[in-house]
């Protein structure tokens, strides 16, 4: 095996829209290879949310060690600066150890931030995110929209008047700081350089049919392992509202209105599906801005062993190497 080169990765990643076949293919990679997982999933997070986030079973994280998964409380927040922390701290405990970060998953932002660094913005204060929704309540998200518009015309102008995480957080930093939050992205922009050796697999379907059919299919399964009732007992708490970031989760933000309006299910499934849907097609147009992944057809009938071969490709020409 060749030495350890200043142009060798030092972690794997495997990346790729939900439904596409992500978890098996690391398991696959797990069991060949000295591995442990990283989730880059931004729901796998939360203690208590496992149908709807299609966490893995405590069977599959008994087969290799993940990190990352249950550590926050839906109550509190977690974001792409403290998962570049801890992703960072972990790649480093992880090699330490003589293993190799395997990290996995569809939140892209969090992938983007660890390839290219994070804007040094302020974080979330509860206070006054707490005094934005209290306005948004009585005015409409339309009207904080606007209010976003007059204080930064850039970040307003490709935010959907209803988009109302993300103009929660422009205005967020808008009070916080004095400053745009376009004028963070600019900065950053001017500073970014290119990013170090990647080792960046993405499992992606030339056929968006394949994923449809199967988000189709795997929130048909949720439904039928009890996501409706896993929403229940969370709201049960008394503690969450539908604007936490948990609750906002691709699944649970549409469940928790199913039971506020009292839909059938088939409409919740309608919603779901399509909702998921639409993570997918964002997913997708992350991924095609990464230059440096490595693509791989996420429907071929031997995908799992490709990805298994790329691996061991980069291993055996240094593009990755083994630490020690």
């Amino acid at each position: 095996m060749p030495p350890p080169s200043s142009t060798a990765a030092t972690w794997i990643g495997l990346a790729g829209p939900t439904a596409s076949g992500k978890t098996a293919a690391a398991l696959a990679l797990a069991q060949a290879l000295p591995v442990e997982i990283i989730s880059v999933d931004s729901a796998l997070v939360y203690r208590g949310m496992d149908i709807g986030t299609a966490k893995p079973s405590p069977q599959e994280q008994a087969l290799v060690p993940h990190h990352l998964i249950d550590i926050r409380d839906p109550t509190d927040s977690y974001n792409a600066g403290a998962f570049v922390r801890d992703a960072t701290r972990l790649v480093d405990e992880i090699r330490a150890r003589g293993r190799l970060p395997l990290l996995v998953g569809g939140t892209m932002l969090y992938f983007n931030a660890l390839i290219h660094g994070i804007d040094d913005m302020p974080s979330a204060a509860p206070e006054l995110r707490e005094r934005i929704e209290l306005e948004a309540a009585e005015q409409g998200w339309p009207a904080m929209h606007a209010q976003l518009a007059r204080v930064d015309a850039v970040t307003a102008a490709r935010l959907a008047p209803n988009d109302s995480q993300r103009i929660q957080r422009a205005l967020e930093v808008w009070h916080a700081s004095g400053r745009p939050l376009s004028s963070f992205h600019a900065e950053r922009a001017a500073a970014t350089t290119e990013p170090g050796p990647l080792a960046l697999l993405s499992l992606e379907p030339q056929e968006r049919s394949w994923l449809h059919e199967r988000i189709a299919q795997r929130f048909d399964a949720m439904l039928a392992a009890g996501f409706v009732d896993e929403v229940r007992a969370l709201r049960a708490r008394g503690d969450l509202r539908p604007e936490l970031p948990s609750m906002r989760c691709v699944g649970y933000r549409q469940v928790w209105e199913a039971l506020d309006r009292l839909w059938p299910e088939d409409e919740l499934r309608e919603r779901g599906v399509a909702a998921t849907r639409q993570l997918a097609k964002r997913q997708i147009t992350w991924l095609r801005g990464m230059a440096q992944r490595t693509v791989v057809e996420a429907a071929a009938p031997d995908a799992v062993q490709q990805v298994q071969r790329q691996v061991r490709a980069w291993l055996d020409t240094g593009r990755v190497t083994f630490p020690g």
